[in-house]
């Protein structure tokens, strides 16, 4: 057999084996980094590594803590070349007012199909939608690389102390440290991460999400009270600006964005294991993607992307009819 066919064969082995894991591994690179776009070229970078030293690999580990170990130390080394990822109401104290924009990375939104598993297995799928939340995303930005490492692999993959060590290079009692560290300072980052938020296919989520698209679409600003929880957020990144209270928040999106009935359209979708919704001008071109943190006592967060861009990787068309 020549050298050629051998390489060929072990190339097929590689992509056979390694492809299965492409989606959470993309979950994983997305908990690191914050963003889609990083994400998805570190998952290149991890499999070109790992394509690179199949060929070395002795079978010491599994597979899949393999690609992880080679995934993880790529987020690493990319961190050190970048800033956080951000999202306005962390930068600026003063709601409705711009927040300090220049030189910040501002966080992305996930499309659920492309992490979620492709098994139907609600608890699954329930696992993977916990791990990419935003509220955790926004978190984990504040924790150090090192920690963010540590605490992903040890409670969101639930990897052993000594596997975690292993894999970074540490010792097991530098991992135990770091992940005390990182705990605490989530905890204190996202008091209201352990909130019971509803899934997207919730019936109240659906109408809460159905009831916020209406209100867009029709200018209500009653269907706007109705659906935001007192305490609600609105944030816009590519913006800079937040808003918080239900008050502020009617106020803003009554009087400057959907001022007159039939302005906008929306499509839903999900991200980030939470509903969302495709926003499009009267014109049909497209204007964002909005996420919700939904509770059954309405809606406590919405997160407006202003990237039209990011609609065909949620599944949504790029533009729609102009509305009638």
């Amino acid at each position: 057999m020549s050298g050629t066919t051998e390489r060929t064969m072990r190339d097929d082995e590689f992509m056979r084996r390694a492809e299965g894991y492409r989606r959470e591994l993309l979950a994983h690179c997305y908990r690191m980094m914050g963003s889609l776009d990083d994400a998805e070229d570190l998952v290149q970078e991890t499999y070109l590594r790992a394509w690179r030293s199949y060929e070395g690999f002795e079978e010491r580990s599994s597979l899949r803590t393999w690609l992880y170990r080679i995934a993880t130390n790529a987020c690493l080394n990319a961190l050190q070349r970048s800033d956080r990822r951000a999202v306005p109401v962390e930068l600026s104290g003063l709601a409705g007012a711009e927040s300090p924009a220049a030189g910040v990375g501002w966080l992305q939104p996930l499309p659920d199909a492309l992490v979620t598993p492709s098994s139907a297995d609600p608890a699954a799928v329930a696992e993977v939608r916990d791990g990419v939340r935003l509220a955790l995303i926004v978190g984990l930005q504040h924790l150090t690389p090192g920690q963010r490492a540590v605490l992903i692999l040890r409670d969101v993959l639930a990897w052993p102390a000594a596997e975690v060590a292993s894999a970074l290079s540490l010792e097991v009692g530098a991992v135990k440290s770091l992940l005390q560290r990182a705990r605490a300072r989530l905890a204190a980052v996202t008091p209201s991460m352990d909130e019971v938020t509803l899934p997207p296919e919730h019936p109240r989520a659906q109408e809460l999400l159905s009831l916020y698209m209406t209100a867009f679409e029709t200018a209500d600003a009653r269907a706007f009270e109705e659906a935001l929880r007192a305490d609600a957020v609105l944030e816009m990144p590519a913006a800079a600006m937040w808003f918080a209270g239900k008050v502020a928040c009617v106020s803003y999106l009554v009087d400057e964005v959907a001022r007159t009935r039939g302005d906008w359209q929306k499509l839903p979708t999900v991200a980030n294991g939470q509903p969302a919704f495709g926003a499009y001008h009267r014109d049909g071109s497209a204007f964002g993607l909005a996420v919700l943190t939904v509770t059954a006592a309405g809606i406590a967060r919405v997160t407006v992307f202003g990237e039209p861009g990011l609609l065909p990787r949620f599944g949504l068309p790029a533009t729609l009819p102009a509305a009638g």
